[in-house]
Formats: structure tokens, C-alpha cells, sequence
């Protein structure tokens, strides 16, 4: 809260509009020198509150920080405490007994007796709060030298005859007048003692009185207990917590008041009523309102001390003080909100309580209340903080509104024809209650008091005083965003209006209530408000609107049987007037019947030209007596499909099934029900656009159906269509060429079912938009159907297609195909045959058996085949009907010379296989047809798979060499292979034994048959061999006739077997065994076999200076399996003499790394190329030698025997770093050997390894 204007802490606390709570200060009573008091009362007075005290209260109460005030009186006796007072305001809480004597003769005199007589009283009341102070001036001393004492001597005294124990009970104030430092630090002692003196004894005394309340409040249950004796009680702590300003503590001192008594009259209402509530149950005879300009009302004050209080005084007195102390908290806009609890709590607790009000009397109370309540707070804050804070403050002003509206329904104030006698002798009597005017306000021009009797006095005061207090209500409401309070105020304005005969007034409140019911789902308060709508619609004599109002009222279930069937037969007779006949009203059929769903028959909702389609439309009539519609009739959009739409895909609905759809109650119109804000769904629909001449796809995209809904502006009333609409907008009625229409028909209540028959003659799109239904001079019109409903009406060309009679088609074996005729709107007429072209891959196999079938019905087909064509005769076929038969083809398998390298479609794009498939190779056939409809040639592939995957591998052994075939069934067809052979076409001395013992072999779904023949020779082996593998297959229990013949041909290059390599792995010296983590050495023997062969003497091959041919080889020992450690070098370069029988031995150190059986390492022999040899095979681009490697091999590497370890990956190696390679240098390479010419004797050896020698130290302890 900021700015708020408070008073300060030592401000004027007459003022009465800044109230400060006019209470006495802590009593302290002085005794003694009354003139040295008075001498020293005002620096006294105006010191001892500037410096706080933390005060600690019992219980754990945190501390608080405190300014002590006092009330210095003199002494008397009949201040002191009697026995059973026990008030606090006037409770003496310290005694002080002020002498300045010095002289011995003059204490003993008269000094030392007064203060007996002192201590004598305040023992007799039983005060032990007390203090002697005794000041010390120069002065003094120079009058009496003679008999003056050392300096302590009478403070001694006094201590010795009073203070025995309580040496601090004797204060001594030296020079206090003077100006001097000695001065002010006995000044500043003094006071300190004072306080500390004072917060004791008023903390003591406090918590005594507080023991004693308590105890007063729990024998509440008792007999003779005083609600009103306690109040007092509990006040007075109140306003000793007030008078310290500790406004907190006093407001809660209230708060429990408030609480105790609030409990008391709900017991009371319970059934357990207290006998000290029959004094607040008086009937009530004033009613002047609250009163908060006072800081304490001590007229109502003194009604609850005597017990005469009526409960509007008690709740009047506790909430002024309750407001008081929140003004002080500057929480003002808390009392906004207690107020309003006040005021309806005081309502409901009167009649708790069965207290007899004047009728009006309350009314008057709660206006004149929250007007005072309003003043006190403008009284307090600026315009600026009232503005920004309405919010607490519009409550009150409504309920005023709403009072001021009952008192003027109760005086006759409101109706068109003025007060009666009788109102006016109410009105009197209700102004007699208020009693005079308080003298608070008497000069002022707006108080509560004048206000109200100024609006009672005259009609034309009460409206004035009303529209400016409603206006004010709204304008609030409005600024802080309610718009629904705002509208209920508007709304009760509206019944003001219509009282007093201003119906267009009225009205345009009337609909803005009725926004707010409909948006937040009222549907009782929508019936009432549309009631008083349509009566100020009829006395306008707005007749649209009010037939729209009157037919939304016929079909609202909350009204009774009666009063629908009026709102309807209004509707009815006007509709029957015979006056212009070309003045028609249009209304909205949500408020008349509901579309609940659409059928289309056929369901498909899509026919071709000509053809029958029918539309039923279920309705639900809202209305409550059967009503003949003369036509009922919806509009259809047609648009004409073009080529490029012609393809396009149905977009999903929100259908129960195909060719139906269900209107749900927000569907009926362009948008949904006002409760969602998200607006109508999107409708899309998938458009492509395809070649007119191949049907291929050249773009795709999406349109939004609904975009008239979508885009339409949305404002916060509901739908115009739906029973809950505020105020129907002007329907449109579109009038176009293709209409569904229904004559004389009569919808009775409920569910109704009318069908129409559909138009169906031009291709296109038929969209229903609009349905109408005309009851004499009225139409009833949905001005959106949504969902979007639509049925096509299709004119199709015909189309042929083939496909498999069941997939895959295998190629090699007779498959059938189905064709399949759609003939549109094309008729086949006799002696109609489609010509297809004859190709050698895919011959055609007639049969003279071939039917075909149109609905259900076989005719024989007359087929006729020739060298290049086959004609096919259809038979006669109407349009839109289907014609399939089905051919029987057979898809050649080629030799494997003879296959396609590439397979294209006919357009030139590269097939894709299909990886869900396992076939290894696809064939595709390409059919020709000439189709009697079109001039042009249809194109028609169909795909073939090889039932088979055939791969085949050389194997040696030694010499010795075998060529193995492998034949993988990738179908879901069991074949059998007979006839199995291989072939060499171009070495007749060579021959091919064949070790299949089988004649007949079963190759199973996703199998592998393995054939094995053995290579002899007489003269020489043929590096190269040009094979051909056959065999007759056919699926399993076939006779001998299905089988079918199948090729695979293969060459084998390289077969001859150039070196053997043999290796030995011999233990340590002195070991029969190799151990694990021993050295072994490995000893590699390679053998060239042959002479070498023409091809071999070119640039790989290398003369030395003996003119021996040689050639270089690789070897690299690796162990991938981690058994073997090769300790040194792993690889090396070895010159091998180009001679049979030449043999070269290496030494390699392994190490065994676990025991057992372990193969032997694994020994590579690679072929090393110069750089000026040409490659006998391309290089792969992965096989590259890691470039890390090949350092070694920069120097001329003709010239060494043995290299470091190269690493090989792959099948040939380039030697040299890849910057080099891209500047196109040529440099040595590595080779692998071909299969089979290479022979490993070590292959699948392996060597017995004993686990090492492990002694170990076992320490065992016995005990």
C-alpha cells in the first residue's frame, strides 16, 4: 500500500478524520515535593517515551519493541487499587516518592514520617510498584552547610528505613535542571531505571489481568454468565494494547470477540441457544447504519455495558473498532472486505436469531453501512489509489445498488405509476428509523444519511441516485475485468428498465447477461434472460427477431409443456399470415431442428453418371407439436473435375462408416459450441496431380476443405446455429441450380428421417451446403452443413490391368495372371479382342478352356495365337461393369551370359528391389496390348524372380582340385533337382568327376544343395576354365514333364597351385613341449611347385646376376584368434626363384599365450609388384596398406631380402603414402594369389602347449 495518509505517531488525535484512540497513558502516581515534580515534569514527560523498550511477554510471545508513555498524577488515596477492581486503565503501575532533603534534622522531621505514611498505603492496597527519588542540587547543600551530611548519607538513610532488600527502589538524580555532563548521565540513569520500573510492573499486571480473563472466559458454560461483562473485559485489554500502539494485539483482542459471538448465534441456530442472547434478540428499532467517524462510539459502548445493546449496536461498536485499528495497520482494503462479510453475516444472524426487523429496515442499514464504509475509506486514500484499487471496494458498491433497488421495489419508487399511500406510509416509517443525522455529517453534501433520504423522496431522485450507483457498480466491474458481474448488474438494470416501460433499454443488457449464461453453460438463467428478451423483442415489434427468440424458447426443454407450445404456435401463426408472399423470414434451424446424421445410398457415396443415389437425412425436430414444412430442400456446390484432381484421395471424416455421417450438437453450424475456443477442425484433403498420358505422379500437395469455417472471424458468442445463440445474425440463403428437394412433408417431435433423391448427371463434386425448410411465410435455414459432405459422380475411362494370380511370380515355371477390365463408360461390343504382343522371353500358353467373368456370369473366351500376336475376343459388356480372366504364362530363365546387367522400367528409371524380397535376380517382361477403346498401345510389365541363387567356389588339396556348386532355393517352393551337371566347354581332355551320389536331389524352402565335382587332367592343368553348370527342376511331386531346364555359367581363372607353404612350431632347446609364455620358434617353409607360365615372366618377375628369373613375395604371420604372441618380426620380403621345387625357410619366434591345443598361426603369402608391373586385377579402394606402414618400403626395396612388419588388409596393397598416389607416381604394390594357388599344409594343424611352470610358497600355521 503506498501513499496511503496515516497520522502520525504524536499527531492530533481530535481530529475525527484522523482518529488515534483517545485512551489514558500508563498511570504513575508521584508523592513527595509536588513542586520539585512540577519542576521537573516536562523534561520528564517529553524524555521518557524516545527511547523503546523490548518488551517480553509470556507464553513465547516473540518481543516487541515499545514506547513507554505515562500519565504522571499526583498522589491520593482514592487512586489506589481497591480490592476486586481490576481494571487496567486506570491501575496506578508505579509509584514515585520525589524529595530533594539533604538535611538530617529536616528527614527525621517530617521527610521520614511522610514516606512511612506512603509505604503504609501502598502496602494497605497491596502496591508494591514503587520508586523514592531523591534529587541532589548545589543549592541545597550551600543553604544548609551547617547541618549538611557527607553526600550519601540520606540516600543511605532512606535505604536503610525503606529499601532493606531493594537497594535499586532508591534512585539519585543529581543537578537534573543543569546543563553539565554529570547532569545527563544521572538523567539518562534515571530514566533507564523508570522504564525498566514501569514495563515490569505494567508486564505483571498485564499478565495478571490476562490470568484472570481467561478464567472469566472459560466459565462461559456456567449460569449468569455475561457476554457483555466479558466484552468489557476483554476491551480494556484492547485498549491498553492501543494505547501502546500494538494495533495488531488490540485488532486481535476484537477478532475473538467477533469469533465468540459468531458462535454463539450459530449455536443458537443449532438449537443451543445462551441465555444472555435473549438481550440481543429485541426487535430492532434503529437502523441508522454504521458509524466510523468516531474513534469510539461511546453511546453503543455504553448500550453493551448495561446490556441494552441490540445486535445491529454490538456488530455496529466491534467493526467501527475493527476498522480503527486497521486505518492505524494501513490495511484499508481489508475493511472493504470485512465490511462485506458484516453485512450479509448481520442478515443471516437476524434471522438466526428471530429478531423482528421493520420489512426494509435492513435494507436501509446495509445501504447507509456500505456507503459510510466508502466515505471512511476515500477519506484515507487519494482518487489515484482508489482507481487502482476497485477491486476491493466494487463489492460494496453493488450491494448498495442492489439495496437501494429493494427499497425502491418496496416504496413504490420503481413502477411506472408511481408510490401509493401505502408506500408512502412505509417510506416514513422507514426514514423514521434512521433517527437524526449524526452531527459527524451534518455539514457535509453527500453522507449516507442524506443520500438516502433523498432517493426515497421522489421518484425521479431514486432513479438518479440508482443509475448512478449501477453505473458506477459496472464501470468497476468492467476495469477489473469481471464482465460477468458486470453483466448480472446490466441484467438488473434490464428489470429496472422493463419496469419502467423502456423495453430497448432493457434489451441491449439483457443480451449482454445473456452472453456471459451461454459462454459459461447457464442453461436456466438463458431460458429466464431469453423470456425477458423475447417480451421486449414483441413490444418493439421486432417480429424477426422475435420468431428467432420465440423458436429457440419452443425447443428449450427447461420451459414447461404450456410454454413451449405458445412460444411455437407464435411462430406457427405468424407463418400462416397470406400478406406479401415475396416477404419471407429467414431464421436459423438450430433453434428449429438439429441434422443428426446423413446416409448416402450406396454407401460408397460415389457413382458414375446416370446413376440412382439417394440422401436420408435424419432430423430431430425441436419443436413440441407437429409442424408441416411445406419443402424442405438442400443446396449443392458442384465443381467440375479436371485432369489433375481426377486422382486425388478422400481425406479421413469423422463418419461412423463409409457413405455415413453423424452430426454431433456443435457440428451443425460453420463452428463449434461457444465453450471451445479452438474453432472448427481442419478438413484436409490430399491432392495429386498425375501425367494424363502414363498416370505418373508430377506433384502432391494439400487443400483445406472447410476454409470458409476456418478463416471466419470468431467472436466470443456462441453459434448462430446452436440452441444456445445470443443473437441469431442474418442467415443468407443461397439459391442454386442443383437442389435436393422434398415437398409436403410434416416433422414431428423427435427424431424424423426424410430422403432425397440425389442429382447425378454430370461428372463432379457435389457438396452439400445448405438445408431449408419453408413453413409458410418462414424458412428455417442451416446456412453451413459441417462436417463437409460431398458425393462424386464419376465418368471413368476404362482401364485394364494384369497382376499375379498369387506373388511372387517365379520365373522358368508356368504362372498365371489375371487380367481385370474396368470398362467405364466404354460399352464392348462383339467381336471387340485385345491384341498382345508375343515376346520370346515370356511366351503366352493359351487354353482352350479360358473363361471370363462379368458379375458372376462365365463366358468361354475365344483366344488365337500366332508367331508375334495373341488376340483375345472379349465378350459383350455393358459400362461400369468389371470383365477378368486369367492367361497362363511362362518367363524364360537366361543363361547367366545371356541375363540383363541392368534392369530399367519403361520409363529408363532404374528398378529398385524390393529388400523385404530374398531373390537374388528379378526379371521384368514387357506386354504390348492394343485395346479396341484407345488408338494407343498400353504398356504392361510384369516382374519374375530366379527361384534360385547359385554361387560356386575352387578348392585345393595339394595338387589336387575341386570345384564346388551351391544352389539356394530363395522361394517358398519346394523344387527337386534332377540331371545334374557340369560342364567344360573349352578343354575336351579335361574332366569333371562327379562325387554326387544323389540323382535326384530335394532343395527345400530357403535350403542349400551343395554339388561336387573333381578336376582331372592328363597334360597340364588350364589356368583358366569356362564352366557350365545345369540341372531340370520342378516343384515337388510334378511329373517329368514340368520340369524345366536351368544354367548357371562361371569361369575359374588362375586354378594352378604355385606354392605350398608348410610350417613347424618347435619348442625351447631342452623341452619336449611347448609351455604357455614360452618362446617357440615357428620355422615357415614356402615351395614353388610349378615352372612358371608365360604370364608370370612379365614385369613381376626379376633377373639376378646369375640370369635366374625370381620374383618377390610377402609373407605376414598373424594370429586373429590372440592364442600367439609373434615376438620380432611378424612380416618380411623373401625372393623366390622362379624354378620348380625352389624352396625358401623363415624363422619367426612366437610365444604360446594360454595351454592346450592351439592352431597354428595363421600365415599369409602375398605377391610384391614393382611399380612398373601393371595390375592384374583393380585395386579395391578399402584395401589400402595403412600409410603408417610403408615407410619402410621407400627405399629401394629390389634390394633387400627382409622388411619390417607389413600390415595387409584386403586384396591388394598399395605401397606408398596417399598424397603420392594422388599425384599419379606409380608405386609397388602387394597382390593376393588367387584362390587355390596358393596351398597352406599348417592350415588346420594345431600344437599341443603345457601350462608354464608355477611354484608356489604355501605358508600353513597350525594351532
Amino acid at each position: 500500500m503506498k501513499n496511503i495518509l496515516f497520522p502520525p505517531r504524536n499527531a492530533d488525535r481530535s481530529s475525527p478524520s484522523q482518529p488515534s484512540p483517545p485512551l489514558q497513558l500508563l498511570a504513575v502516581v508521584c508523592a513527595g515535593d509536588q513542586g520539585l515534580f512540577t519542576s521537573l515534569y516536562t523534561p520528564l514527560a517529553q524524555q521518557l517515551p524516545r527511547e523503546p523498550m523490548e518488551w517480553r511477554r509470556t507464553y513465547g510471545r516473540a518481543p516487541k519493541m515499545i514506547h513507554l508513555e505515562a500519565n504522571f498524577v499526583q498522589f491520593k488515596e482514592e487512586l489506589l487499587p481497591k480490592e476486586g477492581n481490576k481494571a487496567l486503565l486506570t491501575f496506578p503501575f508505579l509509584h514515585i516518592y520525589w524529595t530533594d532533603c539533604c538535611d538530617t534534622e529536616a528527614y527525621k522531621g517530617s521527610v521520614k514520617e511522610d514516606m512511612m505514611r506512603w509505604q503504609n498505603s501502598l502496602r494497605a492496597h497491596g502496591s508494591a510498584d514503587w520508586v523514592i527519588v531523591v534529587v541532589e542540587t548545589n543549592d541545597a547543600k550551600k543553604k544548609n552547610k551547617t547541618n549538611i551530611l557527607p553526600r550519601s548519607s540520606i540516600v543511605d538513610k532512606i535505604r536503610n528505613d525503606f529499601c532493606n532488600k531493594q537497594n535499586d527502589r532508591c534512585v539519585v538524580l543529581s543537578d537534573p535542571l543543569k546543563d553539565s555532563s554529570r547532569s545527563q548521565e544521572s538523567w539518562s540513569s534515571f530514566l533507564l531505571k523508570l522504564r525498566t520500573l514501569l514495563l515490569m510492573s505494567f508486564t505483571k499486571n498485564l499478565g495478571r489481568f490476562e490470568d484472570d480473563m481467561r478464567t472469566l472466559r472459560e466459565k462461559r458454560t456456567q449460569p449468569g454468565w455475561s457476554f457483555c461483562e466479558y466484552f468489557m473485559v476483554q476491551e480494556e485489554l484492547a485498549f491498553v494494547f492501543e494505547m501502546l500502539q500494538q494495533f495488531e494485539d488490540a485488532l486481535v483482542q476484537y477478532d475473538e470477540l467477533d469469533a465468540l459471538f459468531t458462535q454463539y448465534v450459530l449455536n443458537f441456530g443449532a438449537g443451543d441457544g445462551a441465555n444472555w442472547l435473549g438481550s440481543f434478540c429485541a426487535p430492532v428499532r434503529s437502523w441508522s447504519g454504521l458509524l466510523l467517524r468516531r474513534p469510539i462510539d461511546m453511546e453503543k459502548r455504553d448500550g453493551i455495558q448495561h446490556g441494552e445493546a441490540s445486535l445491529l449496536d454490538l456488530r455496529s461498536y466491534l467493526f467501527s473498532r475493527q476498522c480503527t485499528l486497521l486505518i492505524f495497520l494501513q490495511r484499508p482494503w481489508e475493511v472493504t472486505q470485512r465490511a462485506l462479510e458484516l453485512l450479509h453475516n448481520c442478515v443471516q444472524e437476524l434471522h438466526l436469531l428471530e429478531v423482528s426487523v421493520l420489512e426494509g429496515a435492513l435494507d436501509c442499514w446495509v445501504f447507509l453501512s456500505c456507503l459510510e464504509v466508502l466515505h471512511r475509506i476515500e477519506g484515507c486514500c487519494d482518487q489515484a489509489q482508489l482507481a487502482a484499487n476497485c477491486s476491493h471496494t466494487v463489492g460494496l458498491w453493488a450491494y448498495a445498488t442492489d439495496k437501494l433497488k429493494s427499497l425502491g421495489e418496496l416504496c413504490g419508487l420503481v413502477s411506472d405509476k408511481g408510490p401509493t399511500s401505502e408506500d408512502l406510509n412505509r417510506t416514513v416509517d422507514l426514514l423514521a428509523g434512521l433517527g437524526d443525522e449524526r452531527p459527524e455529517t451534518a455539514n457535509s453534501l453527500q453522507s449516507p444519511y442524506k443520500k438516502l433520504k433523498e432517493a426515497l423522496s421522489s421518484v425521479e431522485a431514486f432513479e438518479r441516485h440508482y443509475l448512478e450507483l449501477s453505473h458506477a457498480a459496472m464501470e468497476m466491474y468492467r476495469a477489473i475485468g469481471r464482465l460477468r458481474s458486470a453483466r448480472l448488474v446490466g441484467k438488473s438494470l434490464a428489470e429496472f428498465y422493463m419496469r419502467k416501460g423502456d423495453p430497448e433499454r432493457a434489451e441491449a443488457f439483457l443480451q449482454e447477461a445473456l452472453k456471459s449464461y451461454v459462454s459459461e453453460g447457464w442453461s436456466l438463467p438463458v431460458t429466464h434472460t431469453r423470456k425477458q428478451i423475447a417480451e421486449c423483442q414483441k413490444l418493439l415489434g421486432r417480429t424477426e427477431d422475435y420468431l428467432q427468440t420465440s423458436a429457440l424458447l419452443a425447443g428449450d426443454v427447461n420451459l414447461s409443456s404450456e410454454e413451449r407450445k405458445h412460444f411455437c404456435q407464435e411462430i406457427l401463426t405468424f407463418a400462416s399470415k397470406s400478406t406479401d408472399k415475396s416477404q419471407k423470414v429467414i431464421l436459423s434451424m438450430g433453434a428449429f431442428a438439429q441434422l443428426t446424421r446423413l446416409q448416402f445410398h450406396p454407401a460408397t457415396a460415389s457413382v458414375h453418371s446416370g446413376a440412382d443415389l439417394q440422401v436420408e437425412l435424419s432430423l430431430q425436430s425441436l419443436m413440441p407439436v407437429s409442424v408441416c414444412v411445406q419443402q424442405l430442400a438442400a443446396s449443392i456446390h458442384f465443381s467440375l473435375e479436371h485432369g489433375g484432381t481426377h486422382g486425388r484421395s478422400k481425406g479421413t471424416q469423422k463418419q461412423t462408416n463409409i457413405g455415413t455421417v453423424d452430426f454431433s450438437q456443435g457440428n451443425l453450424s460453420a463452428c463449434p459450441l461457444s465453450s471451445s475456443a479452438a474453432g472448427p477442425s481442419l478438413e484436409l484433403d490430399e491432392i495429386q496431380d498425375r501425367s494424363p498420358s502414363d498416370n505418373s505422379l508430377n506433384s502432391t500437395g494439400m487443400v483445406c476443405k472447410n476454409t470458409h469455417l476456418v478463416m471466419r472471424r470468431h467472436d466470443s458468442s456462441s453459434s448462430p446455429d446452436t440452441p444456445n445463440c445470443v443473437s441469431p445474425p442474418t442467415v443468407a440463403l443461397d439459391d442454386g441450380a442443383h437442389m435436393l428437394k422434398v415437398q409436403d412433408i410434416t416433422l414431428e417431435p423427435g427424431s424424423n428421417s426424410v430422403v432425397f433423391t440425389a442429382p447425378s448427371g454430370d461428372p463432379g463434386t457435389y457438396t452439400l451446403r445448405q438445408l431449408c425448410a419453408t413453413v409458410g411465410q418462414v424458412q428455417f435455414v442451416l446456412p453451413h452443413i459441417y462436417p463437409l459432405v460431398q458425393y462424386e459422380v464419376y465418368s471413368q475411362e476404362p482401364l485394364l490391368t494384369v497382376e499375379p494370380l498369387s506373388e511372387p511370380l517365379l520365373a522358368g515355371l508356368p504362372q498365371m495372371v489375371k487380367f481385370t477390365l474396368l470398362t467405364g463408360h466404354y460399352t464392348v461390343k462383339k467381336g471387340d479382342a485385345l491384341q498382345l504382343s508375343n515376346t520370346e522371353t515370356m511366351p503366352i500358353m493359351p487354353s482352350t478352356s479360358c473363361t471370363a467373368s462379368i458379375r458372376n456370369t462365365a463366358s468361354l473366351l475365344s483366344i488365337q495365337s500366332s508367331e508375334k500376336v495373341t488376340s483375345i475376343s472379349l465378350p459383350p459388356t455393358p459400362p461400369y461393369h468389371t470383365l477378368e480372366f486369367q492367361l497362363e504364362v511362362l518367363c524364360i530363365i537366361p543363361s547367366g551370359s545371356d541375363r540383363p546387367a541392368n534392369e530399367r522400367l519403361t520409363n529408363g528409371e532404374v528398378r529398385h528391389r524390393d529388400t523385404q524380397r530374398p531373390y537374388h535376380e528379378i526379371l521384368t517382361s514387357l506386354m504390348s496390348i492394343d485395346c479396341p477403346w484407345s488408338i494407343y498401345s498400353t504398356l504392361l510389365a510384369l516382374t519374375f524372380y530366379i527361384p534360385f541363387k547359385t554361387k560356386h567356389s575352387l578348392l585345393s588339396a595339394g595338387n589336387r582340385k575341386y570345384i564346388q556348386v551351391c544352389v539356394q532355393n530363395v522361394s517358398d517352393v519346394n523344387f527337386q533337382l534332377v540331371d545334374v551337371k557340369l560342364t567344360e566347354k573349352q578343354h575336351a581332355s579335361l574332366e569333371l568327376h562327379s562325387l554326387n551320389t544323389k540323382a535326384q536331389q530335394l532343395v527345400c524352402s530357403k535350403q542349400s544343395v551343395f554339388c561336387l565335382w573333381e578336376v582331372r587332367w592328363k597334360a597340364d592343368l588350364p589356368s583358366c576354365l569356362q564352366c557350365v553348370f545345369s540341372a531340370n527342376f520342378s516343384p515337388l511331386n510334378q511329373d517329368i514333364s514340368a520340369f524345366k531346364p536351368f544354367h548357371y555359367h562361371f569361369q575359374l581363372e588362375r586354378v594352378t597351385t604355385l606354392y605350398s607353404v608348410q610350417a613347424e612350431i618347435l619348442p625351447a632347446a631342452g623341452e619336449q613341449h611347448c609351455r604357455s609364455g614360452a618362446l617357440c620358434g615357428l620355422e615357415v617353409c614356402i615351395t614353388r611347385l610349378t615352372e612358371p607360365g608365360e604370364n608370370e615372366m612379365g614385369e613381376e618377375s626379376k633377373a639376378d646376376s646369375d640370369g635366374l628369373k625370381t620374383t618377390k613375395l610377402m609373407y605376414e604371420v598373424a594370429d586373429s584368434s590372440s592364442n600367439w604372441a609373434v615376438c620380432g618380426k611378424s612380416s618380411g620380403m623373401v625372393s623366390m626363384p622362379m624354378l620348380a621345387n625352389a624352396t625358401h625357410k623363415v624363422q619367426i619366434e612366437v610365444m604360446p599365450l594360454f595351454a592346450g591345443h592351439l592352431p597354428f598361426p595363421k600365415i599369409k603369402v602375398l605377391k610384391y609388384l614393382p611399380h612398373t608391373a601393371a595390375p592384374a586385377i583393380q585395386p579395391d579402394p578399402d584395401s589400402c596398406v595403412e600409410n603408417d606402414s610403408l615407410s619402410l618400403l621407400d627405399k629401394t626395396l629390389d634390394d633387400q631380402g627382409d622388411t619390417a612388419s607389413i600390415r595387409s588388409r584386403g586384396s591388394v596393397h598399395s605401397v606408398g603414402s596417399g598424397e603420392q598416389q594422388q599425384r599419379g607416381l606409380a608405386m609397388p604394390r602387394l597382390e593376393p594369389f588367387s584362390p587355390g594357388q596358393v596351398f597352406n599344409h599348417s592350415h588346420a594343424r594345431q600344437v599341443l602347449v603345457l601350462p608354464a611352470t608355477d611354484d608356489h610358497i604355501m605358508e600353513v600355521n597350525a594351532t
